[in-house]
């Protein structure tokens, strides 16, 4: 016959081995569930970014050609619409920031009102949207393009300015 303190330490060890199970199949949720929460914040920027993509090439298509042509060169503003067209032409000496996209405009003038470099986090509020991972992580591709396409400096990684050569040191949005 078993003793009953016997009985409880067999329980109690039991009982521990169960909870040590459990911890490691919480640690393995919780990983799971942070790569699942990465995957969807992915798509949600991948989302946002088409749409936003298709709404600008809807307003440029809808936008008078005219004004198009005044901002491009002739054989930029006679590009079609659809597969290769760059939203955001490359800066070069004259072109102003009027000629962008609604939001890289906004970019380019609130990094340019800026006393110094600015991070992706910081202009996310400045532009109207919520501090979210997805609105950073947009934001942070769109201040990217901006200059790979010479409007922008990454003076450090994630700190940007005005590109010295860009759009006139002279403020963005005074033209």
């Amino acid at each position: 016959m078993v003793s009953l303190p016997e009985e409880l330490q067999a329980r109690e060890t039991a009982a521990r081995q169960r909870v040590e199970e459990l911890q490691a199949e919480a640690a393995e949720l919780a990983v799971r569930l942070e790569r699942a929460r990465e995957d969807l914040s992915r798509l949600e920027i991948t989302r946002e970014t088409v749409a936003q993509v298709l709404a600008e090439l809807s307003a440029a298509e809808a936008a008078p050609e005219a004004r198009v042509k005044d901002a491009l060169g002739p054989e930029e503003a006679s590009a079609p619409h659809g597969v290769g067209v760059m939203a955001v032409p490359p800066w070069r000496e004259g072109l102003v920031a009027q000629v962008l996209p609604d939001m890289y405009r906004d970019i380019v003038e609130i990094v340019a009102d800026a006393p110094g470099p600015l991070q992706a986090k910081q202009v996310v509020p400045r532009i109207g949207l919520e501090a979210t991972t997805a609105k950073i992580e947009g934001t942070r591709g769109k201040l990217k393009r901006l200059v790979e396409r010479g409007w922008l400096d990454e003076e450090a990684p994630g700190q940007f300015t005005l590109a010295r050569r860009g759009p006139g040191r002279d403020r963005a949005n005074s033209q």
